[in-house]
């Protein structure tokens, strides 16, 4: 929802950063224990399971809550798990939303076991699919194969590079419809992926999905949800490597000083709030394209099929240099959000039991630092490792 460049752009922000001088930003070293599992990847953990682990636990996820849990069974298996307390009642009612980041995950899992000779055999919910909400049964139950002449992945090697980035976009460098191609043939599988640069449509995306994100901020309980997920600070991304990243130097100071808290970032009117708005402006409307992932029936097993996806579609992205941003808030299912909700599928011809599972812009800017992670032995559970 909100990171930190909007209070960067504060008037109390410019004059503490002028009071300081020239600070380090998120880039800075107080944030490399943070990203250290982008530098673990890659690494011999002595399993190839943890090797594969080490790329998959990198997927993008709603709000970084990285919800995954990993029991390895016997020398062979993986069995998956969420962690109940790291969804998102509020924005992702039905956890939809998190069940797609497995499914980011169960992808990259794949693939980073191809890479060392392995078939991930994906059984997904072997204990049965739960409704309304995900319950305690397993995700997916993963099985390693050891096969001699296994295809690679050409998108393994975008894993480490892959980013959601959530700048404004140049709007002096359009996307090319060959670029838009190339990202929604990454995709592959049997959803319906889709992507337009017309001007007139990708205005009438860019109207809705700024109406959505209005929404979600002015709806308490859903910006209250992502307040309490922001890390404020390195001291605070460090501790908890998951959520809303407002990493580096100068948040830190601006917390320290009071110019950045909790509260006024969840009151309607503060300075925090209104900035909080005027930056996201930018970002969604600097939009040079959409790309999108439909099903036809709003499942949990379609659910994971569009995470896999969406993750290839980001990958093929990285690699043709076009950056990607979900923008989720619009197709969010709580009651607040039912008019932009149904204007969206109405504009991306989606049929009555159908569903958008993902919907992101395109476009061209500097691609960001890594997102903080939580190394993988703190995902494992019941496991002798």
């Amino acid at each position: 929802m909100i990171n930190r460049r909007s209070l960067l752009i504060s008037g109390g922000a410019a004059a503490l950063i002028g009071g300081v001088g020239t600070v380090t930003t998120a880039n800075g070293p107080g944030l490399a224990k943070a990203r250290a599992p982008w530098k673990q990847a890659g690494e011999s953990l002595g399993d190839p399971r943890l090797d594969a682990l080490a790329y998959a636990i990198l997927a993008p996820n709603p709000h970084n809550r990285q919800p995954w849990q990993f029991d390895l069974v016997g020398d062979d298996r993986i069995d998956v798990y969420v962690d109940l307390d790291r969804r998102l009642p509020h924005t992702d009612p039905f956890d939809r939303q998190i069940t797609i980041g497995f499914g980011c995950m169960l992808e990259l899992l794949r693939i980073a076991a191809a890479e060392q000779g392995f078939q991930a055999e994906i059984t997904p919910f072997p204990d049965g699919q739960a409704y309304p909400r995900l319950n305690g049964n397993r995700i997916a139950q993963v099985r390693f194969v050891r096969q001699t002449g296994i295809q690679t992945d050409p998108l393994f090697e975008s894993i480490l590079e892959r980013r959601s980035t959530k700048e404004p976009y140049d709007t002096a460098r359009p996307v090319a419809r060959e670029a838009i191609d190339k990202i929604i043939a990454g995709g592959g599988g049997a959803l319906d992926i889709g992507g337009a640069i017309d001007a007139a449509q990708r205005d009438r995306i860019i109207g809705l999905a700024w109406e959505g994100f209005q929404i979600e901020l002015a709806t308490d309980v859903t910006r209250r949800e992502s307040v309490d997920l922001m890390r404020i600070g390195n001291r605070e991304v460090v501790e908890n490597p998951d959520g809303i990243d407002m990493g580096g130097i100068p948040m830190g100071l601006f917390k320290m000083t009071g110019i950045v808290n909790r509260k006024d970032l969840d009151t309607p009117g503060t300075t925090a709030y209104n900035e909080g708005l005027k930056m996201y402006d930018p970002i969604i409307h600097s939009a040079q394209g959409f790309v999108w992932v439909k099903a036809e029936e709003n499942t949990r097993l379609s659910q994971l099929e569009a995470g896999q996806a969406w993750v290839r579609m980001n990958l093929a992205a990285q690699q043709n240099g076009v950056c990607v941003h979900p923008l989720s808030q619009i197709l969010q299912e709580f009651p607040e959000m039912a008019e932009p909700y149904e204007a969206i599928r109405t504009e991306l011809n989606v049929q009555p039991n159908g569903v958008i599972h993902m919907l992101g812009r395109v476009g061209y800017t500097k691609f960001p630092a890594a997102s903080p992670r939580w190394p993988i032995e703190s995902k494992l559970i019941n496991s002798a490792t």
